[in-house]
């Protein structure tokens, strides 16, 4: 967007300082969603007005790869869990009108009337918000599938499926209860696989084991470390209050290469998405 005149940075400065303007009108926008913005936060640790703007500045800035990225992260985050769809289409297409009420805003205020840019843009900005939502529902479906896939395994086989984000960092969910069986099952099939996909990073996302006795914690760390010596990093995510007291109850404590994190988001956030500038 940069051969409209600097439109990217002098449209970049003009959204930041009308941040909280932009932020009433797509709340005004998004009629249905405003009310579930606390609970999508509480659930699922999506701040949707903070990711709004991050959405934004991506489209301003052209920043094509980092938008692919954030949108495959953010189906990740809800297929994860299991948040209403609806949701997250209308809050988008909030999103788009509001960017354009904006659009329009700055043009009357600097009084550009190139029609041809104009359009140009339009079809930049409109390219960008849908390829957005296509690798977003892409993610979703995908990782929405594995989820699927691994807990009917799981409860056929208690078989271990570990689902990739790219070539080196892939996504192991565990769900339900996890006793010393499981967590044995566990230690075999994530070593092979490791060794078998040269996985640099394993998010271990532990949100929705429920149950964790102290023998399959145990278990548990000796895989971790196992992983730590293959040369993998670790990182733990969704530690449930329930499975960090037995944790400390038994004395045990991680080794200072694994990483523990509050959301599977947030490691996708570390390592996964690019930080922007």
């Amino acid at each position: 967007m940069a051969q409209f005149y600097g439109y990217s940075n002098r449209f970049k400065e003009y959204f930041k300082e009308n941040s909280t303007l932009f932020e009433q009108t797509l709340l005004s926008e998004a009629v249905n969603v405003k009310d579930k913005i606390d609970e999508i936060m509480r659930v699922g640790n999506i701040d949707l007005v903070n990711n709004a703007h991050t959405l934004v500045m991506y489209i301003i800035n052209g920043e094509d790869e980092s938008l692919k990225k954030f949108a495959e992260q953010e189906g990740i985050a809800w297929a994860t869990h299991s948040i209403d769809l609806s949701f997250k289409l209308e809050w988008v297409h909030s999103i788009r009108r509001t960017l354009w009420l904006f659009i329009e805003k700055y043009y009357k205020e600097s009084e550009f009337e190139q029609m041809k840019d104009f359009f140009e843009l339009e079809t930049e900005i409109n390219n960008r918000v849908d390829d957005f939502l296509n690798t977003f529902f892409i993610r979703y479906s995908v990782y929405k599938d594995s989820l699927i896939k691994s807990q009917q395994q799981l409860v056929e086989n208690l078989s271990v499926q570990i689902i990739p984000i790219n070539d080196s960092i892939f996504v192991l969910p565990l769900v339900g209860t996890m006793d010393t069986k499981r967590a044995e099952i566990l230690q075999e099939k994530v070593l092979t696989k490791v060794s078998e996909l040269r996985i640099a990073t394993l998010i271990l996302d532990l949100s929705g084991v429920a149950v964790m006795d102290r023998e399959s914690i145990i278990e548990l760390k000796k895989s971790i470390d196992g992983l730590n010596m293959m040369g993998c990093k670790t990182v733990i995510t969704g530690l449930r209050k329930e499975i960090v007291r037995e944790v400390m109850s038994a004395g045990l404590t991680f080794n200072y290469q694994t990483e523990t994190l509050a959301t599977l988001q947030q490691a996708l956030s570390k390592y996964f998405l690019p930080q922007m500038d």
